[in-house]
Protein backbone atom coordinates (compact mmCIF):
# COMPACT_ATOMS: atom_id res chain seq x y z
CA UNK A 1 0.00 0.00 0.00
CA UNK A 2 1.24 3.24 -0.90
CA UNK A 3 0.73 6.57 1.05
CA UNK A 4 0.78 10.16 -0.14
CA UNK A 5 -0.29 13.71 1.13
CA UNK A 6 -2.67 15.97 0.68
CA UNK A 7 -1.79 19.32 2.11
CA UNK A 8 -4.68 22.02 1.85
CA UNK A 9 -2.42 24.14 3.71
CA UNK A 10 -5.06 25.23 6.57
CA UNK A 11 -3.88 28.03 8.67
CA UNK A 12 -3.91 26.59 11.87
CA UNK A 13 -5.43 27.92 15.14
CA UNK A 14 -3.85 31.17 16.13
CA UNK A 15 -1.26 30.71 13.69
CA UNK A 16 -1.14 33.10 10.15
CA UNK A 17 -1.21 32.66 6.43
CA UNK A 18 2.93 32.45 6.60
CA UNK A 19 2.96 30.03 9.52
CA UNK A 20 0.56 27.63 7.31
CA UNK A 21 2.61 27.98 3.95
CA UNK A 22 6.48 27.46 6.37
CA UNK A 23 4.67 24.41 7.67
CA UNK A 24 3.71 22.79 4.64
CA UNK A 25 7.18 22.83 3.46
CA UNK A 26 8.26 21.60 6.68
CA UNK A 27 5.28 18.40 6.30
CA UNK A 28 6.62 17.70 2.70
CA UNK A 29 10.24 17.50 4.32
CA UNK A 30 8.80 14.61 6.80
CA UNK A 31 6.81 13.38 4.31
CA UNK A 32 10.29 12.91 2.37
CA UNK A 33 11.46 11.28 5.15
CA UNK A 34 9.07 8.82 6.66
CA UNK A 35 8.70 8.03 2.75
CA UNK A 36 5.33 8.85 1.36
CA UNK A 37 5.06 8.66 -2.21
CA UNK A 38 3.53 11.97 -3.34
CA UNK A 39 3.01 15.53 -1.81
CA UNK A 40 0.18 17.21 -3.62
CA UNK A 41 -0.55 20.79 -2.70
CA UNK A 42 -3.78 22.04 -3.04
CA UNK A 43 -5.59 25.54 -4.97
CA UNK A 44 -8.32 27.46 -3.21
CA UNK A 45 -9.23 31.14 -3.71
CA UNK A 46 -10.03 33.67 -0.91
CA UNK A 47 -11.54 30.43 1.75
CA UNK A 48 -11.05 31.53 5.11
CA UNK A 49 -8.33 29.44 6.90
CA UNK A 50 -6.64 27.96 3.98
CA UNK A 51 -3.88 29.92 2.43
CA UNK A 52 -2.26 28.54 -1.31
CA UNK A 53 -4.36 30.26 -4.13
CA UNK A 54 -0.89 29.05 -6.12
CA UNK A 55 0.39 25.03 -5.80
CA UNK A 56 2.99 25.50 -8.19
CA UNK A 57 4.40 28.16 -6.11
CA UNK A 58 4.48 25.91 -3.09
CA UNK A 59 6.09 22.69 -5.51
CA UNK A 60 9.03 25.36 -6.78
CA UNK A 61 10.34 25.17 -3.22
CA UNK A 62 9.21 21.72 -2.09
CA UNK A 63 10.80 20.27 -5.00
CA UNK A 64 14.42 21.81 -3.90
CA UNK A 65 14.29 20.84 -0.12
CA UNK A 66 13.22 16.94 -0.82
CA UNK A 67 14.39 14.43 -2.70
CA UNK A 68 12.56 11.67 -3.39
CA UNK A 69 8.54 12.25 -2.83
CA UNK A 70 6.87 13.37 -6.35
CA UNK A 71 5.30 16.44 -5.87
CA UNK A 72 2.29 17.84 -7.46
CA UNK A 73 -0.97 20.26 -7.48
CA UNK A 74 -4.26 18.53 -6.00
CA UNK A 75 -5.37 20.06 -7.88
CA UNK A 76 -4.47 23.11 -10.29
CA UNK A 77 -8.42 23.76 -11.19
CA UNK A 78 -7.99 24.17 -15.02
CA UNK A 79 -11.22 26.23 -16.07
CA UNK A 80 -9.70 29.01 -14.58
CA UNK A 81 -6.25 28.85 -17.02
CA UNK A 82 -5.46 28.64 -20.09
CA UNK A 83 -4.10 25.17 -20.82
CA UNK A 84 -0.24 26.37 -22.22
CA UNK A 85 0.32 28.38 -19.41
CA UNK A 86 -0.16 25.39 -17.28
CA UNK A 87 1.88 22.92 -19.55
CA UNK A 88 4.82 25.52 -19.45
CA UNK A 89 4.91 25.71 -15.36
CA UNK A 90 4.26 21.98 -14.78
CA UNK A 91 6.95 21.49 -17.66
CA UNK A 92 9.62 24.03 -15.89
CA UNK A 93 9.11 22.03 -12.56
CA UNK A 94 9.33 18.85 -14.32
CA UNK A 95 12.72 20.38 -15.90
CA UNK A 96 13.81 21.27 -12.37
CA UNK A 97 12.82 17.57 -10.56
CA UNK A 98 13.31 15.56 -12.95
CA UNK A 99 10.75 12.63 -12.86
CA UNK A 100 9.07 13.46 -9.75
CA UNK A 101 6.21 15.91 -11.26
CA UNK A 102 2.91 15.63 -11.04
CA UNK A 103 -0.28 17.88 -12.52
CA UNK A 104 -3.26 16.57 -10.96
CA UNK A 105 -6.66 18.87 -12.49
CA UNK A 106 -9.73 19.66 -11.51
CA UNK A 107 -12.49 21.76 -12.53
CA UNK A 108 -14.39 23.04 -9.32
CA UNK A 109 -14.31 26.76 -8.57
CA UNK A 110 -11.89 26.81 -5.20
CA UNK A 111 -14.09 29.54 -3.76
CA UNK A 112 -16.82 31.78 -4.31
CA UNK A 113 -18.68 32.84 -7.02
CA UNK A 114 -16.92 35.98 -7.25
CA UNK A 115 -13.01 35.03 -7.06
CA UNK A 116 -14.27 32.67 -10.15
CA UNK A 117 -15.28 35.61 -12.09
CA UNK A 118 -11.87 37.78 -10.93
CA UNK A 119 -9.86 34.86 -11.97
CA UNK A 120 -11.68 33.37 -15.62
CA UNK A 121 -14.66 35.41 -16.29
CA UNK A 122 -17.49 33.02 -16.99
CA UNK A 123 -16.38 30.07 -14.89
CA UNK A 124 -19.45 28.09 -15.80
CA UNK A 125 -18.73 28.12 -19.56
CA UNK A 126 -14.98 26.99 -19.06
CA UNK A 127 -16.00 24.09 -16.93
CA UNK A 128 -18.58 22.96 -20.05
CA UNK A 129 -15.17 23.45 -22.29
CA UNK A 130 -13.09 21.23 -19.52
CA UNK A 131 -12.47 18.20 -22.00
CA UNK A 132 -11.69 20.61 -24.61
CA UNK A 133 -9.03 21.87 -22.50
CA UNK A 134 -8.27 18.34 -20.82
CA UNK A 135 -7.40 17.78 -25.01
CA UNK A 136 -5.76 21.11 -25.71
CA UNK A 137 -3.41 20.62 -22.42
CA UNK A 138 -2.30 17.18 -23.37
CA UNK A 139 -1.47 18.38 -26.59
CA UNK A 140 0.64 20.75 -25.24
CA UNK A 141 2.31 18.76 -23.11
CA UNK A 142 2.78 15.58 -25.31
CA UNK A 143 3.72 17.82 -28.59
CA UNK A 144 1.18 15.92 -30.86
CA UNK A 145 -1.02 18.60 -32.00
CA UNK A 146 -1.75 18.07 -35.68
CA UNK A 147 0.02 19.03 -38.49
CA UNK A 148 -1.36 22.71 -39.21
CA UNK A 149 -2.97 23.14 -35.79
CA UNK A 150 -2.23 26.54 -35.19
CA UNK A 151 -0.59 25.75 -32.15
CA UNK A 152 1.77 22.74 -33.77
CA UNK A 153 4.84 25.26 -34.02
CA UNK A 154 4.89 26.27 -30.45
CA UNK A 155 6.10 24.06 -27.49
CA UNK A 156 5.62 24.80 -23.63
CA UNK A 157 9.11 25.04 -22.98
CA UNK A 158 11.19 24.37 -20.98
CA UNK A 159 10.60 20.62 -22.46
CA UNK A 160 11.80 18.20 -19.76
CA UNK A 161 13.01 14.87 -20.83
CA UNK A 162 10.56 13.52 -18.13
CA UNK A 163 6.93 15.16 -18.85
CA UNK A 164 5.30 15.55 -15.99
CA UNK A 165 2.22 12.99 -14.82
CA UNK A 166 -1.30 14.29 -15.74
CA UNK A 167 -4.05 12.98 -12.94
CA UNK A 168 -7.90 14.37 -13.03
CA UNK A 169 -9.15 14.81 -9.74
CA UNK A 170 -12.99 14.01 -9.11
CA UNK A 171 -15.89 12.87 -7.09
CA UNK A 172 -18.42 11.57 -9.59
CA UNK A 173 -18.97 9.00 -12.37
CA UNK A 174 -18.70 11.56 -14.44
CA UNK A 175 -15.05 12.50 -13.77
CA UNK A 176 -13.85 9.16 -13.76
CA UNK A 177 -15.38 8.71 -17.33
CA UNK A 178 -13.76 11.74 -18.40
CA UNK A 179 -10.13 10.71 -17.29
CA UNK A 180 -10.55 7.25 -18.99
CA UNK A 181 -11.84 8.47 -22.34
CA UNK A 182 -8.66 10.82 -22.17
CA UNK A 183 -6.23 8.14 -21.03
CA UNK A 184 -5.43 9.89 -17.67
CA UNK A 185 -4.81 8.49 -14.53
CA UNK A 186 -7.99 8.71 -11.86
CA UNK A 187 -7.79 10.14 -8.54
CA UNK A 188 -10.64 10.21 -6.79
CA UNK A 189 -11.93 12.42 -3.40
CA UNK A 190 -13.30 9.95 -0.95
CA UNK A 191 -13.50 12.33 1.71
CA UNK A 192 -15.32 14.80 -0.55
CA UNK A 193 -18.43 12.47 -2.19
CA UNK A 194 -21.34 11.10 -0.87
CA UNK A 195 -21.92 8.82 -3.72
CA UNK A 196 -20.19 4.81 -3.47
CA UNK A 197 -16.57 4.69 -5.28
CA UNK A 198 -16.60 0.97 -5.92
CA UNK A 199 -19.43 1.46 -9.51
CA UNK A 200 -17.16 4.71 -10.37
CA UNK A 201 -13.77 3.14 -10.57
CA UNK A 202 -15.27 -0.62 -11.96
CA UNK A 203 -16.38 2.24 -14.56
CA UNK A 204 -13.09 4.22 -14.81
CA UNK A 205 -10.92 0.96 -15.16
CA UNK A 206 -13.53 -0.57 -17.67
CA UNK A 207 -13.48 2.25 -20.29
CA UNK A 208 -9.75 2.33 -19.23
CA UNK A 209 -9.16 -1.03 -20.59
CA UNK A 210 -11.70 -0.78 -23.44
CA UNK A 211 -10.32 2.16 -25.01
CA UNK A 212 -6.44 1.98 -23.50
CA UNK A 213 -5.50 -1.63 -23.22
CA UNK A 214 -1.46 -1.19 -22.78
CA UNK A 215 -2.17 1.56 -20.34
CA UNK A 216 -1.58 0.61 -16.49
CA UNK A 217 -4.58 2.01 -14.60
CA UNK A 218 -3.09 4.40 -11.65
CA UNK A 219 -5.65 5.01 -9.14
CA UNK A 220 -5.58 7.19 -6.31
CA UNK A 221 -8.28 7.43 -3.22
CA UNK A 222 -7.63 10.42 -1.19
CA UNK A 223 -9.23 9.76 2.59
CA UNK A 224 -9.59 11.99 5.35
CA UNK A 225 -7.42 10.64 8.45
CA UNK A 226 -6.86 11.46 12.01
CA UNK A 227 -4.55 8.88 13.77
CA UNK A 228 -2.91 9.32 17.40
CA UNK A 229 -1.94 7.03 19.81
CA UNK A 230 -5.29 6.01 21.30
CA UNK A 231 -9.03 5.66 19.49
CA UNK A 232 -10.09 8.45 22.69
CA UNK A 233 -7.26 10.94 21.13
CA UNK A 234 -8.35 10.19 17.82
CA UNK A 235 -12.08 10.94 18.59
CA UNK A 236 -11.24 14.17 20.51
CA UNK A 237 -8.71 15.63 17.78
CA UNK A 238 -11.58 15.01 15.66
CA UNK A 239 -14.35 16.54 17.29
CA UNK A 240 -11.93 19.42 17.68
CA UNK A 241 -11.40 19.84 14.12
CA UNK A 242 -14.80 19.59 13.13
CA UNK A 243 -15.35 23.03 15.45
CA UNK A 244 -12.23 24.47 14.37
CA UNK A 245 -13.13 23.59 10.79
CA UNK A 246 -16.33 25.43 11.13
CA UNK A 247 -15.03 28.71 12.86
CA UNK A 248 -12.01 29.53 11.10
CA UNK A 249 -11.31 33.14 11.62
CA UNK A 250 -13.49 33.89 14.94
CA UNK A 251 -10.77 32.64 17.37
CA UNK A 252 -7.72 34.57 17.84
CA UNK A 253 -6.28 31.95 20.45
CA UNK A 254 -6.94 28.47 21.29
CA UNK A 255 -8.38 29.73 25.36
CA UNK A 256 -11.62 29.59 24.75
CA UNK A 257 -12.75 27.73 21.22
CA UNK A 258 -13.81 24.53 22.85
CA UNK A 259 -15.21 26.59 25.70
CA UNK A 260 -18.64 26.10 24.23
CA UNK A 261 -21.17 23.16 24.54
CA UNK A 262 -22.18 21.50 20.84
CA UNK A 263 -25.70 21.48 20.15
CA UNK A 264 -27.68 18.32 19.38
CA UNK A 265 -27.74 19.50 15.82
CA UNK A 266 -23.86 20.96 15.83
CA UNK A 267 -23.22 16.40 17.50
CA UNK A 268 -25.36 15.12 14.87
CA UNK A 269 -23.29 17.09 11.96
CA UNK A 270 -20.28 15.89 13.56
CA UNK A 271 -21.38 12.50 13.60
CA UNK A 272 -22.82 12.59 9.96
CA UNK A 273 -18.79 14.30 9.15
CA UNK A 274 -17.46 11.00 10.62
CA UNK A 275 -18.63 9.04 8.04
CA UNK A 276 -16.13 10.31 5.85
CA UNK A 277 -13.41 10.27 8.07
CA UNK A 278 -10.76 7.68 9.16
CA UNK A 279 -10.29 7.84 13.10
CA UNK A 280 -8.60 5.68 15.54
CA UNK A 281 -5.50 4.67 16.43
CA UNK A 282 -2.34 3.17 13.94
CA UNK A 283 -3.73 -0.38 13.77
CA UNK A 284 -7.42 0.62 13.40
CA UNK A 285 -6.46 2.90 10.95
CA UNK A 286 -4.47 0.24 9.20
CA UNK A 287 -7.21 -1.73 9.21
CA UNK A 288 -9.72 0.72 7.34
CA UNK A 289 -7.35 1.54 4.74
CA UNK A 290 -6.90 -2.37 4.04
CA UNK A 291 -10.49 -2.65 3.49
CA UNK A 292 -10.99 0.43 1.12
CA UNK A 293 -7.87 -1.26 -0.54
CA UNK A 294 -9.60 -5.01 -0.91
CA UNK A 295 -13.31 -3.28 -1.73
CA UNK A 296 -11.59 -1.01 -4.08
CA UNK A 297 -8.77 -2.54 -5.75
CA UNK A 298 -6.79 0.66 -4.95
CA UNK A 299 -2.63 0.77 -4.28
CA UNK A 300 -2.66 3.96 -2.83
CA UNK A 301 -4.84 6.18 -0.75
CA UNK A 302 -3.81 9.85 -0.55
CA UNK A 303 -4.09 11.56 2.94
CA UNK A 304 -5.16 14.28 3.93
CA UNK A 305 -5.28 16.05 7.95
CA UNK A 306 -6.40 19.08 8.85
CA UNK A 307 -6.23 19.37 12.79
CA UNK A 308 -6.64 22.38 15.01
CA UNK A 309 -2.54 22.43 15.51
CA UNK A 310 0.38 21.52 13.29
CA UNK A 311 1.80 18.88 16.15
CA UNK A 312 -1.47 17.26 16.01
CA UNK A 313 -1.31 16.80 12.36
CA UNK A 314 2.49 15.96 12.07
CA UNK A 315 1.96 13.33 14.54
CA UNK A 316 -0.82 11.71 12.55
CA UNK A 317 1.50 11.23 9.51
CA UNK A 318 3.79 9.91 11.59
CA UNK A 319 1.91 7.15 13.33
CA UNK A 320 0.75 5.94 10.12
CA UNK A 321 3.62 5.74 8.60
CA UNK A 322 5.21 3.90 11.26
CA UNK A 323 2.30 1.29 10.99
CA UNK A 324 1.74 0.91 6.96
CA UNK A 325 5.68 1.80 5.86
CA UNK A 326 7.08 -0.23 8.25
Amino acid sequence: MKLSILDQVPIALGQTAQDALFETISLAKLGDELGYHRYWVAEHHDLNGLACPAPEVMLGLIGAQTTNIRIGAGAILLPHYKPFKVAETFNLLATMYPNRVDLGLGRSPGGSAESSVALSGNFLENVRRMPELLDELLHFLNDDFETGHMFSTIKPSPVPDVLPVPWLLGTSEKSAVLAAEKGMNYAFGHFMSEVDAKPILSKYKSILNEKYPKKTKEIIMAVQVICAETSEQAEQIALKSFVWSRSRGEYSNSSDYMEGILTKEQLDEFENAKQKMIIGNPSEVKRILSELQQLHQVDEFMILTNTPTYTERQKSYELLAEVIME
